[in-house]
C-alpha cells in the first residue's frame, strides 16, 4: 500500500493506493471527490431568453466603461439611466460560480447606458453599463 497526500482545489485528501502484482492489464479506475452525506443535488433553474437590453438615446453613451470582470448572469440592475453616482456604487449584481458580485462605479459620474438586462448572461469583458 503507498500512501499520498493530494490537494484539489485548496482541499487536502489522504488517499492509500494498493499496488496489485500479477496483473497484466490494469481495468480503468473512476475516482470522485468527496460529498457531504445526505447533499441533494441543487435543482437547475429554468433557462430564460432576456428581453433586449434598453438603451440610451442615440450619441448619449457615455465615455467611461463598465465591463464585465468575468462570465455569469445579470441578477439585478440597481442604477437608472440618468442616475447620478459616486465611485463605489452599485450598478448591478453579477452572479458567478454561485456568488453574487456588486459591479461598482468606478468612478463618480451619470448613468449613460445600461447594456444588459436582469437574467441575461454575460462573458468577461462585456459591456455592461457606461458613464460619463
Amino acid at each position: 500500500m503507498k500512501y499520498y497526500t493530494i490537494t484539489v482545489n485548496g482541499n487536502t485528501y489522504e488517499v492509500a493506493v494498493e499496488e496489485k502484482t500479477g496483473v497484466t492489464s490494469a481495468a480503468p479506475v473512476q475516482v470522485s471527490a468527496p460529498s457531504p452525506a445526505n447533499a441533494a443535488p441543487a435543482p437547475q433553474a429554468p433557462v430564460q431568453k432576456a428581453a433586449p437590453a434598453p438603451k440610451a438615446a442615440a450619441g448619449a453613451e457615455g465615455n467611461i466603461k463598465v465591463s464585465a470582470p468575468m462570465p455569469g448572469k445579470i441578477l439585478s440592475i440597481k442604477a437608472q439611466i440618468g442616475q447620478t453616482v459616486k465611485r463605489g456604487d452599485v450598478i448591478l449584481i453579477l452572479e458567478a460560480m454561485k456568488m453574487e458580485n456588486e459591479i461598482v462605479a468606478p468612478q463618480d459620474g451619470t448613468v449613460a447606458s445600461i447594456n444588459v438586462n436582469a437574467g441575461q448572461s454575460v462573458e468577461a469583458g462585456d459591456l455592461l453599463a457606461t458613464l460619463k
